[in-house]
């Protein structure tokens, strides 16, 4: 399951790259992106040989999402637009689309980040790949495509949508990998089980979930409904794309962050202070490769640990914890803290519950007021005794009093891509 000889190496080794490599994307912040040069300036590196040590990295300044989406779209490029060979993009659901550059070597960069975690994750050369991620400026597509085509896996680019089919050609093409959102991920297994069908008309072996926080109720409910074993992957557009990290097949224990392209902190979201092993807080990344988009101390806004020393399966790569959420998406209701991702946990766990749900904010006089939409995992249940039960198992996790609102089968939106979970109105 070893690919790459980085993936043991000694942390004195790792390291040594690591500082050679951060020293280089200094260089090309100050030659070639202005505003990173005054920044790097102001905080008192004018060469890149004013970087001593890592230790020095948390005396570096921060890049913010805002920072991307005050340049757009090209303003933080290190090449010119000339020498890009693809332009990504997010959503920009929050505003501007945060619009990130790929020379070629990026693009190989990637793919070999990639190729790791495939590897990792035991997918194998010959494997049938079924990629039910959206294709197009979204990195989900083609990131796992590239990877998969160089590992000499059989591609099938199903992108999203179009559910029943997915069901079929998994059936009929016999997949054997599933690349997808969970959420998504999650909708085909109920289609399956709407067709008369189950895990045992498969051949999946294994499935490939990001690009939103999932929890490990969600993973049983997946390696259950679909008879895979579900593998979780991290990645952000502004660092590469999928490929920053991923877990290994064998141990499942935390994320191996690809080291010798990314250099991984976790700091206190409100106060930017590095946080030592082991404490959770917002995962910051600096890109040590990457020719088009440098980054130095990328804010994710992700919530996460790292852990340090070798896997069961003999990487040495620090890893990192599951995301538990976005700092921006902490709910904040009546003075108690609480992500969509507790939630979660609490609602799949429940006995009689389908594992759909929808979180729904409000407040319509003083106080805050929550309303989780699920629905019964069947018909004929006591419906009001049911939601009773979800109500005081929120209660006994979070502290909070939620209302219940059990919806009709099919009655919480369904996702193609990543899920809207939390609908806040206030």
């Amino acid at each position: 399951m070893i690919h790459d000889d980085i993936e043991t190496a000694q942390r004195e080794e790792l390291e040594a790259l690591q500082l050679d490599r951060l020293r280089a994307t200094v260089a090309r912040l100050l030659s070639s992106v202005p505003i990173a040069r005054e920044r790097l300036k102001a905080a008192g590196i004018g060469t890149p040989e004013d970087v001593g040590s890592l230790d020095d990295l948390p005396g570096l300044p921060f890049t913010l999402k805002s920072d991307l989406r005050e340049h757009y779209p090209f303003g933080l490029l290190a090449v010119p637009r000339e020498g890009l060979a693809r332009v990504q993009a997010s959503s920009g659901t929050g505003g501007k689309p945060t619009v990130v550059g790929y020379t070629a070597r990026d693009l190989d960069t990637w793919t070999e980040v990639m190729v790791r975690c495939l590897v990792g994750a035991g997918v194998r050369s010959g494997m049938v790949f079924h990629n039910a991620n959206g294709y197009g400026l979204f990195t989900g597509g083609l990131g796992f495509h590239q990877a998969a085509e160089r590992l000499g896996a059989t591609v099938l680019p199903v992108s999203g949508g179009f559910t029943k089919r997915q069901v079929m050609l998994l059936r009929d093409l016999r997949g054997q990998a599933l690349a997808a959102t969970p959420s998504y991920a999650l909708h085909i297994s109920e289609v399956l089980r709407e067709e008369g069908l189950g895990p045992g008309d498969l051949a999946l072996e294994v499935g490939l979930f990001g690009g939103e926080p999932w929890t490990e109720a969600m993973r049983r409910q997946l390696e259950d409904g679909l008879g895979l074993a579900a593998i979780n992957f991290y990645g952000l557009s502004e660092i590469i794309g999928p490929g920053v990290s991923a877990e290994c097949r064998e141990a499942r224990d935390g994320l191996h962050v690809q080291e010798d392209h990314f250099l991984a902190e976790v700091v206190e979201p409100d106060t930017g202070k590095p946080l030592g092993e082991g404490a959770e807080g917002e995962l910051v990344f600096t890109t040590l490769t990457k020719e088009a988009l440098p980054l130095v101390r990328y804010r994710t806004g992700d919530i996460a640990s790292l852990t340090y020393g070798s896997c069961a399966c003999g990487r040495t790569l620090v890893r990192m914890s599951a995301v538990r959420g976005r700092r921006d998406d902490m709910l904040i209701i009546r003075g108690v803290n609480v992500y969509p991702s507790e939630i979660e946990h609490v609602l799949l766990e429940i006995d009689g519950l389908a594992p759909h749900y929808q979180v729904v904010v409000d407040r319509p006089r003083d106080l805050d007021e929550v309303t989780v939409h699920c629905e019964p995992a069947e018909g004929g249940v006591d419906r009001e005794a049911l939601a009773t039960r979800v109500g005081a198992a929120l209660h006994n996790d979070t502290g909070l009093t939620m209302s219940v609102e059990l919806m009709a089968p099919g009655g919480v939106p369904r996702s193609e891509g990543k899920a809207v979970r939390v609908v806040d109105r206030r």
